[in-house]
């Protein structure tokens, strides 16, 4: 679960989505400012217990199983945070407590597809595959000038691919059972990622440029340099 149905499919819609609705004004290719880093810190917080629930539930049982998802889930989150913080430092010399959180979540995501079939040692080494090669997408789009707002193809998309990949390259590692051969089972992961990411992206953009050419599919710069919510609901959130 996860791996290709949500955050391949997701990561790509929203690289189609970048590329077709275009950047918001002001975008230069870097960084935006977090509006309320606290508030980013708990969510991660609040979505990383959360993903407990999604990982080890899937069990549908209190058993081992869900236990090794437990464990596995926070061994690739912790791994991942731990991971981007020290790639950041040494490419960006600025670890944030953002990017640690922005880790988290690319290290639950990278687990999950793999939370039933592996032992811990292999969730760690899929935890630090997740902080380096998400790190290093995000940092890529932001070079080529690509507005992923939230960082979804970075993080879930590229989280998502190395995940399903490397359920393949460690399924029965410490943990399960390997029924078939492991080229067989890479060979099937792959097959798995890229129909995802042809399709998703394929399925998308249609969506979107169907919209776009018909009733529209972003608001008038006007509007937009303005703010939505004034423009469009007439009140701020912030009166000062």
């Amino acid at each position: 679960a996860g791996g290709t149905v949500v955050h391949i499919n997701s990561g790509v819609a929203a690289l189609a989505a970048a590329l077709i609705v275009g950047k918001r004004i002001g975008f230069t290719g870097s960084s935006t400012t977090p509006h309320n880093v606290p508030m980013v810190v708990l969510g991660a917080g609040l979505l990383w217990f959360g993903w407990f629930g999604f990982n080890a539930g899937s069990a549908l049982a209190a058993d081992g199983t869900a236990v090794n998802a437990f464990v596995v889930t926070n061994t690739a989150a912790a791994a991942a945070v731990v991971t981007w913080v020290i790639v950041s430092w040494i490419v960006g010399k600025k670890p944030s407590v953002v990017g640690a959180a922005t880790g988290a979540v690319a290290g639950l995501v990278a687990i999950t597809p793999a939370a039933g079939f592996v032992g811990p040692m292999p969730a760690l080494i899929i935890g630090i595959g997740a902080g380096v090669l998400c790190y290093l997408a995000v940092e890529l789009l932001l070079k080529l000038n690509i507005d992923d707002a939230l960082a979804v193809f970075g993080v879930h998309g590229i989280g998502g691919v190395w995940g399903a990949l490397a359920t393949g390259l460690f399924v029965g590692v410490g943990f399960g059972a390997l029924d078939v051969g492991r080229g067989e089972q890479v060979l099937n992961q792959l097959i798995a990622i890229v129909a995802t990411l042809v399709w998703s992206f394929v399925a998308t953009s249609v969506i979107l440029l169907a919209i776009k050419y018909t009733i529209g599919l972003r608001a008038e710069e006007s509007d937009e340099q303005a703010g939505l919510d004034q423009s469009i609901h007439g009140e701020e959130a912030y009166t000062s």
